[in-house]
């Protein structure tokens, strides 16, 4: 039996870091020998070995594709490789690690294997090298979908990142209740850095003239540290193009390098923004029309019942929130593709799109059609410079209007309002087992990877079908994504072995995240051990998914957690409701538990 010792780091995030990690684990067990693993990454470095370990070691395996502290390690028993390399063989890397240790002579840092250049040997851009070398002034933005766990963790993730890296940083969060932490005029203009972390649109208009680099929440998240080296070398000065034949500014991308940085671009981020600025209507909405039923029955909208109070609320619920949820989707998909111009012809197209019935289909389709028009021909019409100002104001609302205004009524309106309808009786119209199967689906998707592109997908389903009368997937949906964190939480009570004492502590606010729905408060477990955590999570969120399908369950608001089961008929089935949560929880708090290996005491 040989000693081993290993390093796994990966710039991809921690989860990947992981990953790494365990592979060489399980490849070092299953040969017969002895690891000690250490596994850094953003969250730290989880691990280690003794002195009597290091002193025995036959190899030090360092699988890493960033910077790691070799202090301390012996060089010529040192063997370096890739994360992707370990993912692919990890027994090779193993073997090839033992069968070299004793070649000797390498320097420390000079040593590669399977063909794999060091990492410190790796080239760097200059301006990246500079701007590592000294503390930068960084103004950042955060900001997500739903306005409320994404915004706050990887606005808490850049702080500390940044803190650890010696830089000084103020992070805006625009969040669902607004702007806070507003950036002023002053600090953005002392900035060396601007670096936006969003999964929506935010506007850059302010930060003409600075170096900025744009990404997406997640990689905030799981690695802020890579996100600051990624922005010293990749950012670009926002604003006009500079004149032809201008000096490039140094480490400014080509014009469109903006397109090719981590920033999630395309339909997902258009589609997101338009959902951040729907929901408020989807809530203010949906629990005004449940309040009105509390009040007034279920015929409350009867023109029996006009001029109480119930009849006014369902009013203002009904034809007044409802009504304006299809254009703020429209219009917001097409502020993120066109900017202020699409908002316009975006709004009206969403309306129209309720007016014959297309429904959220029909919305998405218009703030797409408006936002692409618009962008299209903001490009593509020139004016004299001395009438350039009508573009924005009156060229192309007008001409975008008119375009999406047209197509809606007269080509894709009706066929899409056909297929709104289909679908909707299909849904009202499912029988237990496919209504079953379609819960477990959605529940698996909000476990998958809890705020990311199949989460999402599953939410935006469940959300604009509020609005055409079907409820129940609304409810299965949030009830599932309320169980990755409370079962993790639960399980943290239950199987105290199974894990650390900081996690059993961390897990008491992990609970209080997942009785408010946020999901996302299961990320930290999941980074630590991914293979084993999401699968718990999946298998418990499909069951409550899956219960709640089956037991008929709707749900008026897309928001709220377990504080919306106050409010009278939110839920239809308070009781049952709770029964199909609590159930996914004691799954996912079950696998774990199972999964799950016993954690060694210090």
């Amino acid at each position: 039996m040989a000693h081993l010792i290993a390093i796994a780091a990966s710039q991809a995030g921690p989860a990947h870091s992981f990953m790494t990690g365990e592979a060489l684990r399980a490849a070092a067990e299953r040969l017969g020998h002895h690891i000690a693993l250490s596994v850094r990454s953003s969250l730290g470095a989880q691990g280690g070995w003794t002195d009597d370990e290091l002193l025995r070691a036959d190899a030090v395996i360092i699988a890493a594709d960033m910077a790691v502290d070799r202090s301390g390690l012996p060089a010529a028993r040192l063997h370096e490789t890739t994360p992707g390399a370990v993912l692919a063989d990890a027994a090779d890397v193993v073997r090839a690690a033992l069968a070299r240790s004793g070649a000797g002579g390498a320097s420390d840092g000079a040593v590669a294997a399977h063909g794999v250049p060091s990492p410190a040997a790796a080239a760097v851009p200059a301006v990246a090298a500079a701007d590592a070398a000294r503390p930068l002034r960084i103004v950042a933005i955060t900001s997500c979908p739903t306005g409320v766990a994404h915004t706050f963790m990887a606005a808490e993730a850049l702080e500390q990142g940044a803190q650890a890296l010696g830089h000084t940083i103020k992070v805006e969060t625009q969040g669902s209740v607004g702007a806070q932490n507003a950036l002023t005029a002053d600090e953005i203009a002392g900035a060396d850095l601007v670096v936006i972390a969003a999964d929506t649109q935010v506007d850059r208009a302010r930060f003409a003239g600075k170096r900025l680099y744009a990404t997406g929440t997640k990689a905030a998240i799981h690695d802020a540290a890579a996100v600051f080296a990624q922005a010293a070398a990749q950012a670009i000065v926002w604003g006009d193009a500079p004149a032809a034949g201008a000096a490039a500014t140094p480490g400014a991308a080509p014009a469109g390098a903006a397109a090719r940085s981590t920033e999630r671009t395309g339909p997902y981020k258009h589609l997101m923004t338009g959902v951040s600025f729907m929901l408020p209507f989807v809530v203010a909405g949906g629990l005004l029309i449940a309040l009105a039923f509390a009040l007034g029955g279920i015929y409350v909208y009867d023109d029996a019942h006009q001029g109480t109070l119930g009849w006014t609320l369902f009013q203002i619920g009904a034809k007044a929130g409802f009504t304006l949820m299809l254009p703020a989707l429209a219009g917001y998909i097409a502020f993120s593709i066109a900017d202020r111009p699409g908002i316009a012809p975006g709004m009206i197209g969403g309306l129209l799109a309720g007016t014959v019935g297309a429904g959220f289909l029909g919305a998405i389709a218009a703030g797409f059609i408006a936002g692409y028009a618009v962008h299209w021909m903001n490009r593509a019409i020139r004016l004299p410079r001395t009438l350039d100002g009508l573009k924005p104001v009156l060229l192309l609302p007008l001409l975008g209007t008119l375009v999406v205004g047209v197509l809606m009524m007269m080509v894709i309106g009706k066929p899409m309002a056909g297929v709104m309808a289909a679908l909707t009786e299909w849904l009202k119209g499912l029988q237990t087992g496919s209504a079953v199967l379609l819960g477990v689906i959605l529940g698996a998707m909000m476990a998958f990877d809890m705020g990311g592109p199949v989460n999402k997908a599953a939410y935006v389903f469940s959300t604009t079908l509020i609005a055409s009368g079907v409820a129940n997937p609304m409810a299965a949906t949030m009830a599932a994504g309320m169980v990755p964190p409370l079962g993790i939480a639960l399980a943290c009570w239950v199987f105290r072995s199974r894990f650390s004492a900081e996690e059993r502590e961390a897990s008491k606010a992990v609970a209080v995240l997942g009785l408010a729905f946020i999901t996302e408060g299961a990320i930290p477990f999941v980074a630590r051990d991914p293979l084993r955590v999401i699968p718990a999570c999946m298998a418990g969120a499909a069951v409550t998914g899956g219960l709640s399908m089956m037991w008929n369950i709707g749900l008026q608001a897309p928001h709220g957690g377990v504080f919306v089961l106050a409010i009278p008929n939110a839920v239809n089935h308070v009781v049952l409701y709770a029964l199909a949560i609590a159930a996914g929880t004691g799954v996912t708090a079950l696998a774990l538990g199972v999964l799950k290996r016993r954690v060694a005491v210090a």
